[in-house]
């Protein structure tokens, strides 16, 4: 599933949108994963409170999205812009790849809750279609 240049130019003008709500989208995407998915809580076990919206899991999401943007200027050439990334998850926090399929998951819920107006058909598909790339790019070390 490749990115087309349309995809790519509707991740990149929604992205722009998401930008100026950044800390809501990473604080609900995360909340909603930890509460939803409680064995991802495993990952997060050392924060002293992992209820959606504390302090930890706030700032927690705005890491998460900043990654998220951080994979949008590198949308050209995911594998090898993620690499850190990918290098850092597989051998370091030993995340198990699927948790990155459920962590989009929980976030195009959130686009579609705080973006009604423009999160549209054509451009969840895009984002969609994005962030499965994001995904196997962040799983490329674990092969």
């Amino acid at each position: 599933m490749t990115l087309s240049a349309k995809d790519k130019a509707a991740v990149k003008g929604f992205m722009s949108k998401m930008k100026s709500r950044s800390e809501e989208i990473g604080a609900e995407t995360l909340s909603r994963m930890l509460v939803v998915y409680p064995q991802t809580k495993s990952y997060f076990a050392h924060w002293p409170d992992l209820a959606p919206g504390s302090a930890p899991v706030r700032e927690h999401g705005v890491i998460f999205i900043n990654g998220v943007y951080e994979a949008a200027d590198k949308i050209d050439d995911l594998k090898n812009g993620l690499l850190t990334l990918s290098e850092l998850h597989a051998f370091m926090l030993r995340v198990d790849p699927v948790n990155f399929k459920i962590f989009i998951h929980c976030m195009l819920v959130v686009l579609a809750m705080l973006f009604p107006e423009d999160f549209t058909p054509q451009v969840h598909l895009a984002v969609d279609k994005f962030l499965a790339q994001v995904a196997l790019a962040l799983a490329e070390k674990y092969r």
